[in-house]
C-alpha cells in the first residue's frame, strides 16, 4: 500500500507530516531521509504509521523515523517516540516481539595477514559452536533459578558464571542489565520458551560476520573505540529469542484489553498501549526489562564462544588476541530517560524501534572511556555490504531524543525476497565479493539477501548529514554466519 499524503520537506534530511494531517495526531511527524528516499518509503506506506505513531497519549515532542524506516508492527521499524513518563503511554508495538534485539561489536589486534587463509575456518568454527536457525537451542543447560536470574540480571548473571570478562560489562549499553526487571511479569510460558534457547543466534536477520576495518573516518573515535584500518573484527546482531517475542505477545493482548476497557481511541489497533502509571503499563515495563535482560546475556554467551572459537583456530587466547568488547547496543527497547521538551527538562520513556541510541560527547551515560568522544553507534548493512561504525553527536540530543538508525532497513519483504531471488545466484555474489557464507538453509539467506535492503551507505548519509552522528569506521564482511 503507498502512502497517498503529502511530506513537507524541512531541509535535504528531514521530511514532515503535518499535526492534523491524519485524524487524532497530537503531534507532527519528522522522517529522516534524502530525496531519493522518498519513493521507496512512500510505496512502503511507512509514513503512515509514523502519523499514527503521533496519536499515542502522552506523546512528547514529535514522532520520528530515521532513514532506514520501513513497515512494521504497529510502530514503523525506525520508529523513534518519546512519551511522558507520569502521563504517556507505553505501547509494546513501539518496542517489537524481537525485545533488545541488538548489535555487539568485538575487536581484535588480529590483523588480515594472521587470519589469511584461515576465514573459512574460523567461520565454519563460528558456526559449529553457536546454535543458529530457527528453533535453535542454547548448549548449555539452564534450569529454572538460572533463567530468573537471567531475566533479572543479564549480562552480569553470564559474567558471574564465566561467560566473559567484566570489562564487557563496562561497554554494554546499561551494563547489560535493566534494574527494572521483574521475573513476575513474565508468563510461564515466556520462561519455558527462554530455557533452551540461551545463548543462540536464531535466525532471521540475525547473524554472527567477521570483518576487517576498512576505513577510518574518525581517527580521534577510532583510538578510543581501539579500532584501526586493516583490523579485524566480530560483529554480533540477535535479541531476545522466544522467550521475548512471548512476551511480547502476553501484554500486547493485556494492552488490548486495556483499550477497549477505557475506550482509548487509536488508528490501529496494533498501538495498543496503557499508561506507564497503570497496572497494565507498569507490568509490561519491567516483563519488557526482563527481556532486555535475557537478550544481553544472550549475546554475552555468544561472545564467550567467538572468543573461544578463534582461540581453537588462532591457537592463542582470547586475552593476547586483544579480543575486547567495543560496544553494545539495543535497537529495540523503551528506555526511562531526561530530555530536553519544548525547552522544558523533561523524564520521558523512549520507544526505539528498529533505532539505536546516540548519546554525545559528555552524556553521563556513555561509558567513561568514550565519554570524551561519545557512544559508539553500530550500524549494519546487509551482508555483501558490512558495518558502519558511528558516534552519537549533539544534534541527536536535539533533534531525535539521542537516536540514530539501526541498520540498511529493508526494501522487499521476506517472502518477495524468497519468491523473486535465487539462491544459486546470491552464493555466487558472495563468493564473487571474496566473503564465505555458511547457512543452515536457503530460505535463511534468501530472505536476507543484499537485494533487500537499501543501501546504507545511503541510510548513514542521512543521520550523519542531518547531524545524529558521525562516521567513525567502516567495516568489510570476510566470512558471514547466518541462521
Amino acid at each position: 500500500m503507498t502512502w497517498k499524503g503529502s511530506l513537507n520537506k524541512l531541509d535535504d534530511n528531514r521530511w514532515e507530516i503535518p499535526k492534523g494531517h491524519v485524524k487524532g495526531m497530537r503531534t507532527n511527524a519528522v522522517i529522516f531521509a534524502d530525496e531519493s528516499m522518498i519513493p521507496q518509503i512512500m510505496a512502503d506506506n511507512a509514513p503512515q504509521q509514523a502519523a499514527n505513531v503521533a496519536c499515542l497519549p502522552g506523546i512528547a515532542g514529535s514522532s520520528l523515523a530515521m532513514p532506514d524506516v520501513h513497515w512494521g508492527y504497529g510502530f514503523p521499524i525506525g520508529g523513534v517516540a518519546a512519551v511522558d513518563a507520569n502521563d504517556g503511554c507505553i505501547s509494546p508495538g513501539g518496542i517489537g516481539f524481537d525485545i533488545n534485539c541488538g548489535v555487539r561489536l568485538v575487536r581484535t589486534d588480529l590483523r588480515t595477514d594472521d587470519v589469511s587463509g584461515k576465514i573459512n575456518e574460523l567461520t565454519d568454527e563460528l558456526y559449529k559452536n553457536i546454535p543458529s536457525g530457527l528453533g535453535s537451542k542454547g548448549v548449555e543447560k539452564i534450569n529454572a533459578r538460572s533463567i530468573e536470574e537471567i531475566l533479572i540480571s543479564g549480562s552480569k548473571w553470564a559474567v558471574e558464571n564465566g561467560y566473559g570478562w567484566e570489562s564487557d560489562l563496562d561497554v554494554t549499553e546499561e551494563r547489560g542489565q535493566m534494574i527494572d526487571a521483574d521475573p513476575g511479569s513474565v508468563s510461564d510460558k515466556a520462561v519455558k520458551r527462554g530455557f533452551g534457547q540461551v545463548g543462540s543466534l536464531g535466525s532471521g536477520n540475525h547473524f554472527i560476520e567477521i570483518d576487517v576495518v576498512e576505513k577510518i573516518y574518525d581517527e580521534s573515535a577510532a583510538n578510543a573505540f581501539g579500532l584501526e584500518e586493516g583490523q579485524i573484527t566480530i560483529t554480533v546482531h540477535c535479541g531476545s529469542r522466544g522467550c521475548g517475542h512471548q512476551i511480547a505477545t502476553d501484554h500486547l493482548q493485556i494492552m488490548e484489553q486495556y483499550v477497549r476497557k477505557n475506550r482509548i481511541e487509536l488508528p490501529d489497533r496494533q498501538l495498543a498501549c496503557a499508561p506507564l502509571s497503570s497496572a497494565e503499563g507498569s507490568s509490561y515495563y519491567k516483563a519488557m526489562s526482563c527481556g532486555a535482560n535475557y537478550a544481553w546475556a544472550n549475546r554475552q554467551m555468544i561472545t564467550h564462544w567467538i572468543r573461544g572459537s578463534f582461540e581453537s583456530v588462532m591457537k592463542d587466547s582470547a586475552e593476547n588476541m586483544g579480543m575486547n568488547v567495543v560496544y553494545d547496543v539495543a535497537h529495540n527497547i523503551a528506555k526511562k530517560e531526561t530530555h530536553d521538551v519544548d525547552g522544558k527538562r523533561t523524564d520521558v520513556l523512549v520507544h526505539r524501534k528498529g533505532a539505536t541510541r546516540a548519546f554525545p560527547a559528555g552524556h553521563a551515560d556513555v561509558p567513561q572511556m568514550y565519554r570524551n568522544v561519545g557512544q559508539p553507534v553500530i550500524v549494519p548493512g546487509d551482508m555483501s555490504a558490512g558495518t558502519y561504525v558511528l558516534v552519537g553527536l549533539p544534534g541527536a540530543m536535539s533533534e531525535s531524543f539521542g537516536s540514530s538508525c539501526h541498520g540498511a532497513g529493508r526494501k522487499m519483504s521476506r517472502k518477495a525476497a524468497f519468491d523473486r531471488l535465487s539462491v544459486d545466484d546470491l552464493r555466487r555474489s558472495m563468493k564473487d565479493r571474496n566473503i564465505y557464507l555458511k547457512s543452515g538453509t536457503d530460505q535463511s539467506v534468501l530472505d536476507e539477501a543484499p537485494e533487500a535492503y537499501k543501501d546504507v551507505d545511503r541510510v548513514v548519509s542521512v543521520v550523519c548529514n542531518a547531524g545524529l552522528t558521525g562516521k567513525v569506521a567502516k567495516l568489510r564482511p570476510l566470512g558471514v554466519v547466518k541462521g
